[in-house]
C-alpha cells in the first residue's frame, strides 16, 4: 500500500515558519506532535484560521494553565489494566497509543505521554473480564486509534471478542477514516477481517472522528464506501471546537455531507476541560446555540444527532440553554442515574458540567478500581522519562 509518510517533528513542516516553529517546539516537548502528508494536504496555508491546521499543528496556547490531563477521571473506570467498564453494558479496550495524527484538542493526549502506560498491547486482561462480565453486551476498542494497529493484532482482538457469546456489538473508535483513508480502502485483508465478524446478528460499527466538513474527501468517501461494503456500520462523533467548528453553517454542511454519505451523525460533544485545551473552550450556551442552529440547516438524518458532555459521572445530554437555565439528562450514568433530569443555573461563561451551581448534588467523585493504572492527574505537569512508542505488529 502506498502510504503516506508520518511527521514527527515540527522542523519538518517548512510551510510554517522557521521562528514559529520554533517557539512550538516547547509545546511539542510537553505534548506530542504527529501528522501525515495526507493530512498536510488538506490544508490551506495561507489561511492563519485554517481549521485543519488548527485540529493538528501546535498553538502557543497549550502552555497556559487550564484544566486537567484526565478531565473525566477515566483512571477510575479501570476493571484491569487496559480495559474501563464505565456502564454496565459497555467496557472499552484501550488497545492503542497511536493516532495517525494528534489532534491538538484530544481529551487522551496523556495518554501519548511518556510517563503513561494506559494503552495495553497485552490486551488479555481486559478480554478475561470482558468474558467472565455477561452483563456486557457491548465492546470499545479504543485509544489511541485500534485501526493505526497491525490487521494481524485487530484479528486477535476480534476473534477473541467473537468467541465471547454475551458480547454482540463491536466498536472501533477510530479518526483514520479521514486521517488515512488509503489505510482502510487499500487493506482487503482488513476489510475482509470486517465481512468476517460484521454480521447480521453481531455488527461491527466504527465510531469516525470527523470534525469539519473539509474533510470529507473523494478519498474519505471512497474509504466510507468500503467499510459499508465490508458490512461496517459507520457513524460519527465531534465535539464542537473553538476555532475550528464553531459555526452552525460548517456544522450543519458537516451534518449534511456525513447523511449523503452514509454516515450516521451520532454525537456533538463539548469540549473536555484537558490540559492544553484553552483555545478550543467554548461556553455551555454557545455550543448549544450552534448546534442548534446546524440541525435547523440540515434534515431529520441530520438531527439525530445527540449534544453531551462525557462528565465524569456519565453522558449528560444537553436538551435545552435557555433563559440562564440548562436543562439536562443523564443519557449514560455511571451511578444507574439513566434518564435523571436536571435543571440548573447556567452562567453566561460556563463551559462545564462543573461550571453549574449546584451540579454536586447530582453526582459523587468515584475511586478507583485498581491500582495498577496511574492516576495522571497526580503526575508533573510536564511529562517525565521515556517510553517505546512501537506499533503492535
Amino acid at each position: 500500500m502506498a502510504q503516506p509518510k508520518y511527521i514527527m517533528n515540527i522542523d519538518k513542516l517548512e510551510q510554517i515558519p522557521k521562528e514559529e516553529r520554533e517557539k512550538l517546539k516547547q509545546i511539542t516537548d510537553k505534548f506530542v506532535f504527529r501528522v501525515n502528508e495526507y493530512y498536510l494536504s488538506l490544508i490551506d496555508w495561507n489561511n492563519p484560521n485554517d481549521p485543519i491546521r488548527k485540529l493538528v499543528i501546535p498553538n502557543e496556547n497549550e502552555l497556559d494553565e487550564y484544566g486537567r490531563w484526565d478531565a473525566s477521571d477515566e483512571d477510575t473506570n479501570y476493571a484491569v489494566p487496559g480495559c474501563q467498564h464505565k456502564y454496565k453494558t459497555t467496557a472499552l479496550l484501550i488497545c492503542s497509543e497511536v493516532c495517525g495524527a494528534y489532534c491538538r484538542y484530544c481529551f487522551r493526549k496523556r495518554l501519548f505521554r511518556n510517563d503513561v502506560k494506559e494503552a495495553m498491547s497485552d490486551v488479555d486482561p481486559g478480554l478475561e473480564y470482558i468474558a467472565n462480565t455477561p452483563e456486557i453486551n457491548n465492546v470499545l476498542l479504543t485509544g489511541g486509534d485500534p485501526l493505526i494497529l497491525a490487521t494481524k493484532k485487530l484479528r486477535y482482538i476480534l476473534e477473541k471478542l467473537r468467541a465471547i457469546d454475551h458480547v454482540k456489538i463491536i466498536r472501533i473508535g477510530s479518526k483514520l477514516p479521514v486521517f488515512n483513508p488509503m489505510r482502510i480502502y487499500e487493506d482487503e485483508e482488513l476489510l475482509n477481517l470486517i465481512r468476517e465478524f460484521s454480521t447480521p446478528e453481531k455488527r461491527i460499527y466504527i465510531m469516525a472522528h470527523i470534525n469539519h466538513p473539509v474533510e470529507i474527501t473523494d478519498e474519505a468517501r471512497k474509504g466510507f464506501q468500503a467499510l459499508h461494503d465490508a458490512g461496517a456500520i459507520v457513524v460519527n462523533q465531534t465535539p464542537v471546537l473553538r476555532g475550528i467548528n464553531d459555526d452552525p453553517v460548517v456544522l450543519g454542511e458537516l451534518l449534511d455531507k456525513l447523511s449523503w454519505a452514509g454516515v450516521t451523525p451520532y454525537y456533538f460533544f463539548v469540549n473536555r476541560p484537558v490540559a492544553g485545551n484553552k483555545d478550543f473552550v467554548l461556553s455551555l450556551e454557545e455550543v448549544y446555540n450552534i448546534v442548534e442552529g446546524a440541525k435547523a440547516r440540515t434534515s431529520g438524518l441530520g438531527k439525530r444527532v445527540r449534544l453531551s458532555m462525557s462528565h465524569t459521572s456519565g453522558k449528560i445530554e444537553i436538551l435545552a440553554i435557555e433563559n440562564g437555565k440548562a436543562y439536562l439528562k443523564y443519557h449514560q450514568s455511571r451511578d444507574n442515574e439513566y434518564g435523571k433530569f436536571m435543571v440548573l443555573d447556567c452562567p453566561k461563561d460556563a463551559a462545564w458540567f462543573d461550571d453549574l451551581p449546584g451540579n454536586e448534588q447530582y453526582w459523587t467523585k468515584p475511586t478507583k478500581r485498581t491500582d495498577k493504572v496511574i492516576s495522571v492527574n497526580e503526575l508533573p505537569d510536564v511529562p517525565q522519562g521515556k517510553k517505546s512508542k512501537e506499533l503492535v505488529k
